[in-house]
């Protein structure tokens, strides 16, 4: 058995088996990345899909996905790569690829206007030690990397990669614990921390999907953009109002589709909310 200590679950690991995520398992008591270079997904997406809208606009990025997740978003677009049974077995037929290989595909893609590497579709940290292997092949072949994460890891993962990132987009799906821990499976406080850090070492953008009847109150969009408007750089100077924000439309499916889809008025409103505070806020899905 060994413990895990890429999220807060700190997953005690038995040999031969795997964690929560369905992607981290324990081996030689050591805990590795089972989902290591195994892509289920790879598309060459506009930049504004991922959504970052103030870092190379109008640019291309080859997107690629894994499998599994450190929460259990019961609306995921993407849980038959993401919850953990269908997730292995979306790893069991995923092909392999080794970071020299994807950061060669990327680099043949260059004359589609491709930039980078975009790690996404499933939740990318949870097999950090591949996004750390090709984004740094992909620095030095003078490419630029995006990582599209829940934000759910412990700080000395984000430190081991971002080196190598160059821009994020972190959800911050909600702004109170009840939301985090018993819809979503998560921990608020983790993903606080980690946004916290990340503005400082990169650029940022950051995701709210409001789901009616959850996180759709213009009380707790205000909460998100006060706290968002009061983030620092490393030296404690004040960035967080030039944070950009994204503000979501939901739509029923997968484990929620007792839900209607999210208002347009509601999300205008809501945006309109965030503006008091941040000056780069843009709805979603609308």
């Amino acid at each position: 058995m060994a413990r895990c200590d890429v999220c807060f679950r700190h997953c005690e690991i038995p040999q031969n088996r795997i964690g929560f995520c369905g992607a981290r398992a324990c081996g030689e008591e050591r805990v590795y990345a089972a989902n290591y270079g195994r892509i289920t997904a790879m598309a060459l997406d506009p930049i504004e899909k991922k959504p970052l809208r103030r870092f190379r606009p109008g640019s291309r990025i080859l997107s690629v996905g894994s499998y599994g997740c450190n929460l259990r978003c019961p609306f995921c677009q993407n849980h038959e790569i993401s919850w953990s049974e269908a997730a292995m077995r979306a790893g069991d037929s995923a092909e392999e690829i080794a970071p020299e290989q994807l950061v060669h595909a990327a680099l043949r893609l260059k004359p589609q206007g491709n930039i980078g590497l975009a790690f996404t579709y499933n939740e990318p940290l949870i097999g950090w030690e591949f996004v750390r292997d090709a984004a740094k092949l992909a620095h030095e072949a003078g490419l630029q990397n995006v990582l599209v994460t829940n934000g759910t890891a412990e700080l000395p993962v984000l430190e081991a990669v971002s080196p190598w990132i160059d821009a994020m987009n972190i959800d911050l799906k909600g702004f109170t614990d009840r939301y985090y821990r018993q819809v979503l499976g998560g921990s608020l406080e983790t993903v606080k921390s980690f946004i916290a850090r990340a503005v400082q070492v990169s650029h940022v953008e950051l995701t709210t999907l409001i789901v009616p009847g959850e996180n759709d109150t213009v009380q707790e969009i205000r909460a998100i953009s006060e706290w968002i408007a009061g983030l620092t750089d490393a030296r404690g100077n004040a960035i967080g109002a030039e944070i950009p924000l994204h503000i979501s439309r939901f739509f029923p499916r997968f484990r929620m589709t007792d839900r209607e889809a999210t208002d347009v008025r509601l999300i205008y409103r809501l945006a309109e909310a965030a503006r008091e505070r941040l000056k780069h806020v843009y709805t979603g899905n609308c």
